[in-house]
This record gives C-alpha cells, structure tokens and sequence, in this order.
C-alpha cells in the first residue's frame, strides 16, 4: 500500500532554490491580491452588479482556490527541502485541482454564453440573463463539477500503489499518478478520455458556437465604431479563454518531456490565474474605476484609523 510519493523537483541546482521560492511567492501573492481586488470591486461597486461581474468575481475565486491548491504546497517544499507529500495529501490535492479546473472552464463557457446573449440579443439581455439563470449556471457549474473530482478520486483510490513513488511534476496531476499504478488502469484511463471528451470538449464547442454567432453579428454592424465595441466587450473574455486553453493543451502534449512538462505546467496552474486580473482590468473602464473607489477608500480608512490613534496617544 502507498504511504508516500515524491515530488520530481522542477530544479537541481541547490543555490536557485530561493530564487524559485521567491519567483513563485510573488507570482502566488499576485494571483491572490489581484483576484480578490477583482471580487472587492465587484461585490462594492452597485453599476458592476450584473451577470458579466457575477460570473468574473465567481472565476476570481475559483482562480485562487486552483493556485491554492498547488502553489503553497510547493513552496513548503523548497523551504524545507523535501519532495514528500502523503498518499492522502496528494488525494486531495487532485480533487481539489480537477474541482478549479472544470469550474473554470464552465464559469468561461458561462461567461461565453453571457457575451452571445450580450452583442446577439441586446435588447432582450437582462430578461434572459436575470439573476435565477446566473445563480442556477454557478451552481450547476459547482455541482458536475464537485461530482466529476468525487468519481476521479474515488476510481483513483481503487489503484494499488508501490511503496514508494516519485511524481514527474511538482503537484499531484491524474493522469500522471493513474500511469504509475502497479495494476491495469483501462477503466481508469477509459473514465479520464471520457471526461476530457464532455467536460472539456462540451464546454469549448459551446464556446467556439458563441464566438461564431459573436462574429456573424460584429460583422452585421455597419459602423466601424460599432464594430469596435460591440468586439471589445468580449475582447478581455477571448484573450482568457485562449490563454487557458493553450496552456492546458500544451500540458498533454508536453507531457513526454519532462522540462517542457514543468514549465507548460507553471503556465497552466500559476501564470494564467495570475494574467486573469490584468486582462479583465487593463481594457474595462468599470473595472479600473471600481478598483480605484475601493484602493481610496482603503486609503481614507487608514488615514482615518492613523488620525484616531494620534488622537488617543495625545489624551493619554
């Protein structure tokens, strides 16, 4: 039975490693400050209460919960230079990964569907996407979601192990542990290319099918300033949806390659989680106008608690 796997470390030289636990620290710090300004903005600016910034402050979340579930664990690793991680912690760690994972790639296809309704019928948008259909897309989202990291799991509990196992990557990712099993994993592998077939390849065809109407209404606008607008209302969306995408295509098809596998995959559970804030923020006027009220408001409750406590040490 297994009791403990090792992580292949993604460096070998001894004097790059607080270079790399820095490097990784910041771009972590960043994921997780940059998304929950997004989801501060979001949640205090009243004219940012619609269907679009509901589903960004819902993919802001699942971006730090997916970086969340990776990154610290590996930092803990370098700090204290040990590769080891549990039979149960690595458990875990794939469902929690495959739960962000499939979460953001519904919350993309949702928002998709968000922009179709949004450029195709704009007259009709906020009857159709009225608050039961959002809150009803999240949570059917968060339910297939939460089932498809439970049966993962559960099949994967079934596989006996060696005792000892030495992972190729510095998180637990499912395919990579299902290869390294001691018996035949056909159903295991079988469940997996299933999954990846419609839970993935469903959710990039909804994709691809709004996109397509998206293009066939821009080019019916004969303005050209219509056009631009009409197209840089789902700019910031395309521009993620590509990121995400590439990046976990390039996973499966470096996965020979061990070099190549760490850095596709540092690109897929860190630096697109990490770009998310950025592309959403450089390009939405809302965006940047909310997040500036909340860093001023930040600002006047400090200089209010720092006059409050000269106030005090003056009478004491």
């Amino acid at each position: 039975e297994c009791k403990i796997l090792e992580f292949q470390p993604c460096y070998n030289e001894p004097e790059l490693q607080p270079l790399i636990f820095g490097l990784f620290l910041s771009m972590y710090l960043i994921t997780v400050f940059g998304n929950l300004l997004i989801i501060l903005a979001v949640s205090s600016d009243a004219h940012l209460h619609t269907p679009m910034y509901f589903f960004l402050s819902n993919l802001s979340f699942v971006d730090i919960c997916f970086t969340s579930t990776t990154i610290p664990k590996m930092l803990w690793n370098i700090q204290t230079q040990s590769q080891v991680i549990t039979y149960e912690g690595c458990i875990a760690q794939i469902y929690f990964f495959l739960l962000s994972a499939l979460l953001d790639i519904f919350l993309l296809t949702v928002m998709a569907y968000d922009r179709f309704v949004a450029i195709c019928h704009p007259l009709h948008y906020m009857v159709i996407m009225n608050p039961r259909l959002c809150f009803l897309l999240v949570l059917v989202s968060w339910t297939i979601s939460v089932l498809n990291s439970l049966l993962q799991s559960l099949i994967l509990l079934q596989l006996p192990f060696c005792t000892i196992v030495e992972i190729p990557d510095f998180f637990c990712d499912l395919s990579q542990i299902t290869q390294l099993a001691c018996s035949d994993t056909f159903l295991n592998n079988m469940v997996m290319y299933l999954t990846v077939v419609l839970l993935g390849g469903g959710p990039l065809a909804g994709i691809v099918y709004s996109y397509s109407k998206i293009v066939s209404c821009i080019c019916r606008i004969s303005s050209a300033q219509g056009k631009y607008k009409a197209f840089s209302t789902c700019a910031s969306h395309l521009s993620v949806v590509s990121l995400f995408f590439c990046t976990s295509l390039g996973v499966y098809l470096s996965s020979a390659a061990a070099h190549s596998s760490h850095s596709t995959s540092v690109m897929y559970t860190v630096v697109t989680p990490m770009l998310n804030p950025f592309i959403y923020s450089l390009r939405n006027k809302d965006i940047k106008r909310a997040l500036k009220r909340v860093i001023h408001m930040a600002v006047i409750k400090r200089e209010i608690v720092l006059a409050l406590e000269q106030k005090l040490l003056f009478f004491d």
